[in-house]
């Protein structure tokens, strides 16, 4: 306020006015730890690998500060405060929100420093299942179309742009549903939105996808995008030796998978 009585913003002053403020707390730059069930595959003093469910949110960021795998970490392990970054500790790669499958985090210095340095050096193998529109041509090939941010829809990733980045994804058809498909994705790059954006270049795009997947109208309905990280090999950061890691399908895409059977197995009615 000014001289004691409450003001605006836009309230003008002069010389010799006395002017007192409440200065708001300080909110804590530090993620919180949170008491948030997790699938642990695999843990040992390095590295800690989670089957993360769809709807859960990798790291905290403006707005979503709260409910994140970063939260559920910290709570598990208490360790994890300052490894990699205040807001994302531990973290070495990402599954969007919506994507459901494998993640390994890192719980030391040496283990985030070598698997940051193997998933930057492509030295990982990726593997998703994904139920898609259409069955893909050819059954199997491989998408090598830069991404980049989308020339107008600043939000969205599009492919074939120019200053995007190189992204290669190789397809491989597991199971023909008739409208849909079951398909296996090796990516060799790790772009944001990656799989659903080549995906949908290719026409075929991932069932449940609200962002790259309009205009597509049929009785089938996914609550997600049907995108699983499935399996995911590296070299242990402390042995060096290969490990993998394989996280069954989720149950809302065998769901899916079962509808999409009966519907192909149905004989139409002439």
């Amino acid at each position: 306020g000014v001289n004691g009585s409450p003001c605006k913003a836009n309230q003008k002053i002069h010389a010799g006015d006395r002017i007192v403020w409440s200065v708001p707390e300080a909110v804590s730059a530090e993620p919180q730890a949170e008491n948030i069930a997790l699938q642990i595959l695999f843990e040992d003093r390095y590295m800690i690998v989670i089957n993360k469910p769809a709807g859960l949110v990798v790291h905290p960021a403006a707005g979503n500060e709260t409910g994140t795998l970063v939260n559920a970490l910290l709570h598990h392990c208490k360790d994890l405060t300052g490894i990699g970054g205040e807001k994302r500790p531990g973290i070495v790669h990402r599954l969007d929100k919506d994507t459901s499958g494998i993640m390994v985090v890192a719980k030391n210095e040496l283990a985030m420093n070598e698997l940051a340095r193997q998933f930057k050096d492509r030295e990982t193998e990726k593997e998703y299942l994904t139920i898609v529109w259409g069955v893909p041509y050819g059954r199997r090939g491989t998408v090598d179309a830069t991404i980049g941010r989308h020339p107008v829809h600043r939000k969205k990733m599009a492919a074939n742009v120019r200053n995007g980045r190189d992204a290669v994804s190789h397809y491989e058809v597991i199971e023909p549903l008739g409208e849909a498909a079951l398909v296996r994705v090796k990516i060799e790059t790790g772009r944001t939105h990656q799989i659903r954006v080549h995906m949908a270049y290719i026409q075929n795009p991932v069932i449940g996808d609200t962002v790259y997947g309009r205009g597509r109208t049929s009785a089938i309905k996914a609550d997600r995008q049907m995108l699983h990280a499935a399996k995911l090999s590296l070299f242990h950061p402390k042995t060096g030796k290969p490990v993998t890691f394989e996280a069954p399908i989720p149950q809302d895409m065998e769901d899916l998978l079962q509808q999409l059977r009966a519907k192909r197995d149905t004989p139409k009615k002439r």
